[in-house]
Order: structure tokens, then C-alpha cells, then sequence
């Protein structure tokens, strides 16, 4: 049973994460996968490891000597790999996708140099929508996407990677918390028709109550660049703020300069996950198996 690794990641993806739920969405396969793989570990060792509770889950005494020997476990594979990779010191170039948000925004330029030690070669990055990304990945142009938007395709792998949240700004003062019926007396800049940002806004604002077609749109714009160069363009002295809604990390720098304006929604909170994707045919990738590691480490 040692032998099989997967099974141990995955128990240990369950411990850390305190829910089979939660692991399932971070090692990409279905919960009733989960759910498999640990009674077989249980049946191998005929002791329950695991035991759920409605507030998470707990270790029985079996299970609790099972994660130190596969903490340790882990470690020898880690070590094994990276001497593997050096072995091997292939020179290639890692094809890398990202989101208009992830790849300006969120990955810092530090990440991909230390990114790049990691799996010992050069990385290309190309920023695309998360659609585009997608079909690439499909297309095997690419090795590893990271994207906004979970998506259902029979050949990918998707893991979930982390939270991202949404707030409205302006380069003028807002009030810190909105009301929902503050949301009609701005005028908006909107993401395009069909982008995963405007699909969690137009979510929200359902839930909320607020009818996004009787908003005063000014704009349509394709990325999140374009919504952060469009607000900052904008008439500071207008009657009317004019509004959009961004990722709180693509706009902190200018929010703390003063430069940009942020604000929630009283009693709502826009948030969406990020997700690293790769091909199925990459699953026992030596490099794109690093690669994932390092940003799920939360290095990146």
C-alpha cells in the first residue's frame, strides 16, 4: 500500500483540509473517489483512520500514527523528484496559461523566477482569458493553466487553488460598506458579456436583489486592465461616481497610494476561486507535478 502514493496524498489532502468536500476540490477528483481511496487504506490496515464529525473530521489513534509515517512519506517523494529532475535536466521551456487577473495581478514576478528553480527550466507564460486557456491546455500548447473559473472537461485535472475577492472601487471616495440600493446610482464600467467575473457579479447582485439591467452601464470592457485604466481615466469631478467591480489584490497597491477607492456590499462578500489545470496525460508529470506543489505551497 506504500507503494501507492496517491492513496497517502490523498489522506493526508483530507487531514489537512479537515473535509473530504474540500480535498476533493484541491486533488481534483470526485469526493466519492475520496471516499474510496480511504476506506481501502482502512480496509488494508482493517482500522478506521477517519472518523466525520459535523464540524470536520477526526484522526482516530490509527489514523494519527498513519500521518506521521506519511508525513514522512511525503518528504522522501518530495526529495525524490527533485533529485529525479536533476537527473533528467531536460531543457525545456514550461508552457504556463493565466488569467488576464492571475497573470498581471496575482503572480508576482519573483514567483515565476523561484517557480523556475523549482522545476529546474525556463518558464513561458501567456496571459489569455480562462476559455482560451482552456482549449489550449486541450490543445496541449500548454502544461499548466490557472484560471478563474472551475470548469467540466473530461480530459483536464482541475484543483482548487485559493479565494479571490471582488469589490467595487472608483477613483473618487466611496463609502467604505454600499447599500444595495447604492448600486443604482452609479454609473458602470462592465466587464463583457460572458467573462467569469461578470457571471459571479451578475450571481451576486441576483441574490442581493439588484436588477444588473437597470444599471447605468457607460462601458463594456474585455479585461481587468482595461476596467483599472478605463476608472482611472474617468472623470474625477462627474456628479456621478463612476464604478466597476475588480479583484481586491489587482487594485491594493493603488488603493493604499490613495490613487483607487474600494468598497463591499453591506451583508455580501463577491468571492470566487482561483484553479491550477492540466492536461490528464500530465498527471504523473515530474515537472507539472512540482510546479502544482510549489503554488499550492502558497509560495506563489
Amino acid at each position: 500500500m506504500l507503494k501507492d502514493f496517491v492513496k497517502m496524498e490523498t489522506f493526508l489532502t483530507v487531514v489537512r483540509e479537515r473535509s473530504f468536500s474540500k480535498a476533493s476540490a484541491k486533488l481534483g477528483i470526485s469526493q466519492p473517489a475520496v471516499t474510496q481511496q480511504i476506506k481501502y487504506i482502512e480496509h488494508y490496515l482493517d482500522s478506521k483512520i477517519i472518523e466525520r464529525k459535523k464540524n470536520g473530521i477526526r484522526l482516530t489513534t490509527s489514523g494519527e500514527d498513519l500521518y506521521k509515517i506519511a508525513v514522512r512519506l511525503e518528504k522522501c517523494v518530495l526529495a525524490a523528484e527533485t533529485d529525479t529532475l536533476k537527473i533528467i535536466d531536460k531543457k525545456i521551456t514550461f508552457r504556463m496559461g493565466s488569467s488576464f487577473t492571475i497573470g498581471n495581478y496575482v503572480i508576482p514576478g519573483e514567483c515565476l523566477n523561484t517557480l523556475k528553480d523549482a522545476i529546474n527550466n525556463d518558464i513561458r507564460i501567456d496571459i489569455e482569458v480562462s476559455n482560451k486557456i482552456v482549449e489550449m491546455l486541450k490543445d496541449r500548447k500548454l502544461d499548466l493553466g490557472l484560471i478563474e473559473a472551475r470548469i467540466v472537461e473530461e480530459d483536464l485535472i482541475v484543483r482548487e487553488w485559493r479565494e479571490d475577492e471582488m469589490v467595487v472601487f472608483s477613483n473618487t471616495p466611496l463609502p467604505k460598506v454600499l447599500r444595495p440600493e447604492d448600486i443604482y446610482g452609479f454609473k458602470w464600467v462592465c466587464r463583457e458579456e460572458g467573462s467569469q467575473t461578470r457571471k459571479v457579479v451578475a450571481e451576486t447582485f441576483e441574490e442581493i436583489g439588484i436588477d444588473c439591467t437597470a444599471l447605468d452601464v457607460l462601458s463594456e470592457v474585455s479585461n481587468t486592465t482595461a476596467v483599472m485604466q478605463t476608472i482611472k481615466r474617468s472623470n474625477k469631478d462627474a456628479d456621478t461616481p463612476i464604478v466597476s467591480i475588480i479583484s481586491r489584490t489587482a487594485i491594493a497597491d493603488e488603493v493604499q497610494k490613495g490613487e483607487l477607492f474600494e468598497a463591499s456590499v453591506q451583508g455580501y462578500h463577491m468571492m470566487r476561486h482561483f484553479y491550477i489545470v492540466y492536461h490528464k496525460e500530465n498527471k504523473h508529470n515530474a515537472y507539472v507535478n512540482n510546479a502544482v506543489d510549489y503554488i499550492l505551497s502558497g509560495k506563489c
